[in-house]
C-alpha cells in the first residue's frame, strides 16, 4: 500500500471517525485498485477508465462502493496537493437499486426464541449466552459488532437502558427489554472469567466474541429450530426489530435513534418494507382480490 493511500485511511480514522469495519472495506477496495493501477497518487485518467472493464462482471452495488472509495481518495489527493487533476470522472457510476432488507416473520422469531429458551433451560453457559445474544439482537436492534464488543460494565442494573458505541464511535442509548435483562443477568452469573476479560461476551483468548462466531451461533440455532439458516443473521434480526416496531406504530425518528442511523433516509427503507407488507395484505384479504365464483 502506498504512503498516499495509508495517509487517506489515517484521515478517515482521525477526522471522520470511520469504524474499523469501514476502514477495512476501504483498504480492500484501494488495495485492489493499486494492484490494477499502481500508485493511485500517480495513476493517469486513461488507466482509471479501464477499471470499468475490469469491474464489468461485478454487481452494481460492488462497483458503486469501489468507485466511491476511489473518488474520495482522489479528492483527498487533490486537497493535499498530490494531484492536479481528478480522474474520478472516468469511473463508472452504476445506479444500484437498494434491496429491501430480509425480514423474519413474528412466527419465525418466536420459533427461534423458543428453541433458544429450551436450550438455555439446560443450564449450560454456552446455551445461556446464546439466549442473551438473541434477546439483545431482536430486543434492542444492535449491530453484530456493537453486541459482541459490549463491555461487562454496560449491563443495566436499575435503568432499562444500555449505552452502545456505534459506527464512528458514536454513543447512543438503547432500551433493554425485561426479557433481555433477565437473560443478561443469568448470563453474567455463569459467565467465565478465565482469563479475565472486561467484555460481556468474552472469547477464550480474553478478547470479545467475534462477529463470525456470532453468525455461526445463529445459523446453527436456526437449523436446530427447523428454520432455513440462510435466512438468519444478526442483521436480519436487526431488520426484524425495526420492522416489527414500525408495524406496531413506532415513530420513524424514534426508530432512527434506536438504530443509530446518522441519516433518516437510511431508516426510511423500513417504510418500504411495511408498505410491501400492506400491499400483500390488501391483495390477499380484500374482497375484490378474491376470485369470484359462478353457478
Amino acid at each position: 500500500m502506498s504512503a498516499a493511500t495509508r495517509a487517506f485511511l489515517d484521515m478517515l480514522a482521525a477526522e471522520r471517525g470511520a469504524a474499523v469495519n469501514t476502514l477495512a472495506a476501504y483498504r480492500r477496495d484501494l488495495d485492489g485498485a493499486e494492484e490494477a493501477l499502481g500508485d493511485l497518487e500517480k495513476a493517469p485518467r486513461a488507466a482509471v477508465a479501464k477499471l470499468a472493464g475490469q469491474w464489468a462482471a461485478l454487481a452494481p452495488a460492488t462497483v458503486a462502493r469501489k468507485a466511491s472509495a476511489l473518488r474520495q481518495f482522489f479528492g483527498f489527493a487533490m486537497d493535499e496537493g498530490w494531484r492536479e487533476d481528478d480522474p474520478s470522472g472516468a469511473l463508472p457510476s452504476p445506479r444500484a437499486r437498494r434491496p429491501l432488507p430480509k425480514v423474519l416473520s413474528h412466527e419465525a422469531v418466536e420459533t427461534l426464541l423458543q428453541r433458544a429458551e429450551l436450550e438455555a433451560g439446560s443450564g449450560k453457559p454456552i446455551a445461556i449466552r446464546q439466549l442473551a445474544l438473541l434477546e439483545m439482537l431482536y430486543g434492542s436492534g444492535l449491530r453484530a459488532t456493537e453486541l459482541v464488543s459490549l463491555p461487562l460494565v454496560s449491563v443495566p442494573r436499575d435503568a432499562p437502558l444500555i449505552t452502545v458505541r456505534g459506527k464512528g464511535g458514536q454513543a447512543r442509548m438503547v432500551p433493554v427489554s425485561e426479557r433481555a435483562k433477565e437473560a443478561l443477568a443469568t448470563w453474567v452469573n455463569v459467565r467465565p472469567n478465565d482469563p479475565p476479560s472486561g467484555f460481556l461476551f468474552p472469547s477464550r483468548g480474553g478478547k470479545h466474541l467475534s462477529r463470525v462466531r456470532l453468525f455461526q451461533i445463529l445459523k446453527e440455532l436456526a437449523a436446530r429450530a427447523g428454520l432455513d439458516p440462510a435466512g438468519i443473521s444478526p442483521h436480519v434480526l436487526r431488520h426484524a426489530f425495526a420492522t416489527h416496531l414500525l408495524e406496531g406504530g413506532a415513530d420513524l425518528r424514534v426508530l432512527q435513534t434506536l438504530l443509530g442511523h446518522a441519516d433518516i433516509a437510511t431508516t426510511q427503507i423500513y417504510t418500504h418494507v411495511d408498505a410491501a407488507r400492506l400491499v400483500e395484505l390488501v391483495n390477499s384479504r380484500h374482497p375484490l382480490a378474491r376470485p369470484t365464483s359462478t353457478d
